[in-house]
C-alpha cells in the first residue's frame, strides 16, 4: 500500500475571529479568561456583534496544527465539516491554499453554519476562547474515508470531539482504519475541562493510541495527582507521551528513552496556537524520524514563533527555523 498523506488530523473545522480586549471587557461579557469555552448560537451572535477590530482566520486545534505542518511541506490532509456559506467556503479554500487537503466538500442545506469561536486577546497575551461548534460538531463517521484515514502515516485526534456521540465514531473509525493500514494514531488532549468530561474514555485512550500530546494542567487531570505522578503513570500506559508547561522544560517519554528540552521563554503577543504549533513542530520531527530531543526543540521552535504574534498559524518559514538551529539539513 502506497502513503498518500504522512499526517491526517480529524478535529473541529472553526473559523476563528480574533479581537483584542482588555480585562474589565471580559469581566463585562461574563467570559472567563484563558479558557475554552463552549456557547450557544445566541450568545456566539452577542459576543460577534461586540468585538472590534476583527480579523478571521481558519483555525480548530488539530486543524492549526495540520496547517503547521502542510506548511513545512508534509503531505497534509484534514478531516473535518463546513457548511457551504460564506465562512465554510473561506475555511475549506484557506486550508488548501495553506498546503493541506481539505478532503470534506462543504454540506449544502441544513440549520447550523460554519463554526466559528470568538477569541479574546489581553494585553498579556492570553486568550480566552468562546466557541460556537455549529456544524462542525456534526462530523460523524460518514465524513472518514477509507482513503485517507487509512492511507495516513501519522494520525491526529481531536479530544474535542468526544463531546459528541458522532464525533467519537469518527475519531475511533479513523483510528481503526490509520492503525489498520499501518499508520499511527495519536490524540491531542485538548483542555482540562475536556480532560474533565472524558477521563475514562481518555484513561483508554491512552493505552490504545501510540501517541498522547498534553500540558500540565490536562495530564494533572487525566490522572487526578500531580505532575511526576500522572506522567509516570501515563508512561506506562502509552507508547509516546508529551507534556508541555508553561516556563518548564517540555518533557517527553517513549519506553525506556526520556527528553527534557528547555523552552527559552518569550512574551506572548498572543498565546493562541501555541499549543497547536507546538504539537505541529514535534509531529514534523516524529514523522521525518528525527529523534526524541530533536523533535521536541521543533516544536518549542514552532510554538515560539506561533506566540510572537497575532493567530494560531505560522507567518514564516518554521523549517528555515529549523535550518537556522541547526536541526535540519
Amino acid at each position: 500500500m502506497s502513503t498518500t498523506y504522512q499526517v491526517v488530523g480529524i478535529g473541529n473545522a472553526v473559523v476563528d475571529v480574533i479581537s483584542q480586549s482588555d480585562d474589565s471587557f471580559l469581566d463585562l461579557m461574563g467570559i472567563q479568561k484563558g479558557v475554552m469555552q463552549l456557547v450557544e448560537r445566541e450568545r456566539g451572535e452577542m459576543l460577534y456583534a461586540g468585538m472590534t477590530n476583527r480579523t478571521q482566520a481558519p483555525g480548530g486545534s488539530v486543524a492549526n496544527t495540520i496547517a503547521g505542518l502542510g506548511s513545512m511541506g508534509l503531505k497534509t490532509g484534514f478531516i473535518g465539516r463546513v457548511q457551504d456559506d460564506a465562512l465554510g467556503r473561506f475555511y475549506a479554500s484557506s486550508m488548501q491554499s495553506e498546503g493541506t487537503d481539505f478532503v470534506n466538500t462543504p454540506v449544502a442545506g441544513g440549520d447550523l453554519p460554519t463554526s466559528r469561536s470568538m477569541i479574546f486577546v489581553s494585553p498579556d497575551g492570553e486568550r480566552s476562547m468562546n466557541t460556537y461548534l455549529g456544524i462542525s460538531s456534526e462530523v460523524g463517521p460518514e465524513d472518514v474515508s477509507d482513503d485517507i484515514a487509512g492511507h495516513a502515516t501519522l494520525l491526529f485526534l481531536e479530544g474535542y470531539l468526544y463531546d459528541k456521540p458522532k464525533g467519537k465514531q469518527a475519531f475511533e473509525r479513523a483510528a481503526k482504519l490509520c492503525r489498520q493500514g499501518g499508520g499511527k494514531a495519536g490524540i491531542a488532549l485538548s483542555d482540562p475541562f475536556c480532560v474533565d468530561r472524558h477521563r475514562e474514555d481518555f484513561r483508554r485512550l491512552v493505552c490504545d493510541l501510540d501517541f498522547v500530546i498534553g500540558n500540565q494542567h490536562e495530564w494533572e487531570s487525566l490522572y487526578q495527582t500531580d505532575l511526576s505522578s500522572a506522567l509516570e503513570q501515563a508512561a506506562n500506559d502509552s507508547g509516546l507521551i508529551v507534556c508541555t508547561r508553561s516556563g518548564h522544560d517540555v518533557v517527553i517519554v517513549q519506553g525506556d528513552e526520556k527528553a527534557s528540552v528547555p523552552v527559552n521563554e518569550i512574551v506572548p503577543v498572543d498565546a493562541t496556537g501555541a499549543g497547536d504549533q507546538f504539537a505541529a513542530g514535534f509531529l514534523y520531527g516524529v514523522a521525518t524520524g528525527q529523534s526524541l530531543e530533536t523533535s521536541g526543540r521543533m516544536g518549542c521552535i514552532a510554538a515560539a514563533e506561533v506566540i510572537s504574534h497575532y493567530g494560531a498559524r505560522p507567518e514564516v518559514d518554521v523549517k528555515q527555523l529549523f535550518r537556522r538551529e541547526g536541526l535540519i539539513g
